[in-house]
């Protein structure tokens, strides 16, 4: 491994050095878990350590493999798991002190896909108080820091996925996005992911005491954050495996018929009202540069409108929000989550009665908009953010702090409103912290925006490395 330490590997490199037997699941997974114990204590990113379960199950899949070979995919792979999905035996607290003793009776469909893989859980990742802040950091369980600085956010709701992965807790980390809890830890540590497509990945909780709203079913999804983007590849191919608990699930494979070459790609540096951070726009056009030398074709474009496709979904998911939950936010909500809902109802007022069922007709609209751009562009290369890396509780700084953090996220939200898979990778670096834009795709076309990604990887390079090699983490 020349010098290489286990927990640094990718997991595509642990399954290939597992399956040549050149290293053990209990010596892949107990490097992982060490590493974690040693690097926890300050990021508090995994807020259940599974460690010795994990450990026993290693050497019971190393028994396996030594009668039948590998079980699957992700065969020893450490990975972690968001403590809003339910995991058998274990508490589903969604950052909520109320929620401490809500124990799953079985696995969510993702988290069976990923271990019927033979993927093994090391632990269980922190999420903001209800998964509805762009930061990590509840009364439960505290803060999760950013493993590059403690002066950055580590992203939310997934940002104790992000800390994890970045810092070398598992390659893979379980996460999930209804507006962008994917997406922004990744661009917060670094990190990469696809958010999928409406109906890509199964989602549904055995703990569940009533059904999700409409809204929520189609804007949630479940995904995972990765360093690299091979990984983000290997895991996705095992979580798409159809569970029919999800309505919205299609059992479409993962890997898509390949285009013509050159393929098109739409770019836009657009960030609306929001002003636009230099850096942002040095990582876009390094990002353009890169798909270009990979042999894309781009093309600089004017997209259907985002900041009212943005404002209308959130506005939107607000309505639902307002009726459907937000009586369990005030109930077991600490008082400073629902001092910050106060200010997203007045700076996003939501959307209600006939208005809502009105705006729920023109979602409709918007999706056909962008399936035309999409039928000409297959990829568009966008910002996410229109400026780098936010300051831990920014969110939390009043209504400037929301809008300069959520409110400018029109990007993210648009993508989840209209259903349409999303990728995140880093292209630049600002302040000793990695700068993030977003590839989108079309639906069940995962794996197109994962090419791109890569494209911009190889030439950048792996944001994790980087951070190894500063020695953070």
């Amino acid at each position: 491994m020349a010098g290489k330490p286990i927990w640094q590997l990718s997991a595509s490199e642990l399954v290939e050095r597992l399956a040549e037997q050149q290293i053990s699941a209990e010596a892949a997974v107990t490097a992982t878990v060490d590493r974690m114990r040693a690097t926890n204590g300050h990021l508090n990113a995994v807020v259940d350590d599974l460690g010795d379960e994990a450990i026993e199950q290693a050497r019971t899949l190393d028994a396996t493999f030594n009668k039948s070979g590998l079980v699957g995919p992700l065969h020893g792979v450490p990975v972690t798991i968001k403590v809003n999905v339910d995991q058998k035996g274990k508490a589903t607290t969604n950052g909520v002190k109320a929620f401490a003793d809500v124990i799953a009776p079985d696995d969510a469909p993702f988290v069976k896909n990923l271990t019927n893989a033979g993927g093994i859980v090391i632990g269980r990742t922190n999420t903001p108080e209800f998964s509805f802040r762009a930061t990590t950091t509840n009364d439960l369980y505290g803060r999760t820091f950013n493993p590059w600085n403690d002066w950055a956010s580590s992203g939310g709701s997934s940002g104790g996925a992000s800390s994890a992965v970045m810092s070398g807790m598992g390659p893979i980390a379980h996460g999930n996005d209804i507006g962008g809890s994917l997406r922004f830890p990744s661009a917060a540590t670094g990190a990469v992911t696809v958010k999928p497509g409406l109906g890509r990945t199964p989602a549904w909780n055995p703990s569940q005491r009533s059904e999700r709203g409409m809204l929520a079913q189609l804007m949630s999804v479940q995904g995972v954050i990765c360093r690299e983007v091979r990984d983000v590849r290997l895991a996705m191919r095992s979580a798409v495996s159809y569970d029919p608990h999800d309505p919205w699930q299609a059992p479409v494979p993962f890997d898509g018929p390949a285009l013509e070459a050159p393929i098109r790609v739409a770019f836009t540096k657009n960030t609306y009202q929001f002003e636009a951070h230099p850096a942002v726009t040095k990582a876009l056009e390094t990002a353009r540069d890169c798909l270009m030398d990979a042999g894309y074709e781009v093309v600089e474009v004017e997209t259907p409108d985002i900041g009212e496709i943005g404002e209308a979904g959130y506005r939107a998911l607000m309505g639902e929000v307002n009726v459907l939950m937000l009586d369990d936010v005030r109930k077991y909500g600490s008082t400073e989550i629902n001092r910050m809902f106060d200010e997203y109802f007045e700076l996003f007022p939501p959307f209600e009665g006939d208005e809502l069922l009105r705006q729920m007709a023109r979602r409709s609209s918007y999706i056909r908009e962008w399936n035309l751009l999409l039928e000409r562009y297959p990829l568009v290369l966008t910002p996410f953010l229109p400026s780098p890396t936010y300051a831990w509780n920014r969110d939390a700084e009043g209504k400037d702090g929301v809008m300069a953090v959520l409110g400018c996220g029109i990007w993210s939200f648009a993508m989840n409103y209209m259903g349409f898979p999303a990728g995140i990778v880093s292209s630049g670096i600002h302040d000793e912290m990695p700068v993030a834009v977003q590839v989108v795709g079309r639906r069940f076309r995962e794996d197109m925006i994962l090419d791109a990604l890569e494209s911009v990887e190889t030439r950048v390079g792996v944001m994790a490395k980087k951070l190894f090699e500063r020695g953070s983490g």
